[in-house]
């Protein structure tokens, strides 16, 4: 599987608790149309057949845009949607195991938190690592803060690319700059905004701006 650490820049993960005139495809649909690079659909509620089905429909549409779509955590529905590929947590099936049954089909993303986890799923075959909760999360309430300096120590302890994750909004994704993040994942300031594709094209242009180096930001974008 060809993966272009340039898919990370803007990664769409969906939550359907943002779901409310449109549907999580249209609401996919809006946030691909306003430059999303990557999209995660994560779903932790549905049944296997539900999951399977919206996982097939999302993949068709990522398909026609051309953007790279990853399903979280479970590898039999990735591989059935025909996904491009999967991302996995620390308490999901160990990354060398997703690499062994998947080969090189998928591209295999995987959560990390410290240096040490980082240079683990490196080793075990990951593409690419989801690093937070940078800035807190509203979707993990359970996941522990990850400082600035302990997302540069995750970017710099593997030669695979790290997408910043946790918090992730217009406001502070300049504060990533300098980081070596490869791009900011965001869960509702994509989804939960009321124009999800005016969202999209504004953290866009931001993630442009974040992922060209320079200082980190420490006022937030207003």
């Amino acid at each position: 599987m060809n993966f272009d650490k340039h898919s990370l820049r803007l990664y769409a993960v969906t939550d359907r608790a943002w779901v409310g005139r449109q549907t999580l495809c249209q609401q996919v649909e809006a946030a691909l149309q306003g430059g999303v690079t990557c999209v995660q659909l994560r779903e932790k509620h549905l049944g296997r057949d539900a999951f399977l089905a919206e996982a097939k429909q999302i993949c068709a549409l990522c398909r026609r845009y051309g953007v790279p779509f990853i399903v979280n955590d479970d590898l039999d529905v990735a591989l059935a949607c025909g996904a491009a590929g999967i991302h996995v947590g620390q308490d999901d099936m160990p990354a060398a195991e997703v690499r062994r049954r998947a080969g090189r089909r998928l591209i295999v993303g995987v959560s990390a938190h410290t240096p040490e986890e980082a240079r683990l799923a490196e080793a075990a075959g990951a593409d690419y690592l989801g690093a937070g909760a940078v800035f807190g999360s509203a979707t993990k309430t359970d996941a522990s803060l990850l400082t600035p300096a302990g997302l540069q120590a995750v970017c710099a302890a593997v030669h695979i690319p790290v997408v910043a994750i946790g918090g992730v909004n217009a406001r502070n994704i300049l504060q990533l700059q300098g980081s070596g993040a490869a791009g900011a994942a965001v869960v509702s300031g994509i989804f939960g905004a009321p124009d999800i594709t005016a969202a999209c094209r504004e953290l866009r242009a931001l993630a442009d701006t974040m992922v060209q180096g320079g200082p980190p930001c420490r006022k937030e974008h207003l």
